[in-house]
């Protein structure tokens, strides 16, 4: 006798893994970067190519707590950084720490090469 698996559709916010190959991620670093003399600019390329392209708000959890991403921003560091959202707080989070929900948000691709190219590629 044959048994039926059902499966329940649930939403996951864990981090989800990059799938692209790394072809795909060094285009996406060219991209960002070509302009870029230093690592100042280059950083600021990923946070115009991550703000122009990733569709927020999106929701996602953070520490067993669900948030809502409603943008993105740059620390005077050089940081790009997810604006989240709560119950009226609003906080700062490194983008290269945010788990993102799945399925993931359109331009999430802009996060992934910026952590790719964050840790060295």
């Amino acid at each position: 006798m044959k048994t039926k698996r059902v499966f329940r559709k649930t939403k996951r916010l864990r981090p989800s893994k990059c799938r692209l190959s790394k072809t795909a991620l060094d285009r996406l670093v060219e991209e960002a970067i070509v302009d870029a003399y230093n690592e100042s600019e280059q950083a600021m390329g990923f946070y115009t190519m991550i703000e122009e392209n990733l569709k927020v708000p999106f929701e996602t959890e953070v520490l067993g707590v669900p948030v809502q991403v409603t943008g993105v921003d740059i620390t005077e560091n050089n940081l790009v950084v997810a604006v989240c959202q709560r119950k009226g707080s609003r906080q700062r989070l490194p983008i290269l720490e945010l788990p993102l929900p799945t399925p993931r948000p359109a331009g999430s691709e802009w996060i992934d090469a910026y952590r790719y190219w964050a840790r060295g590629g």
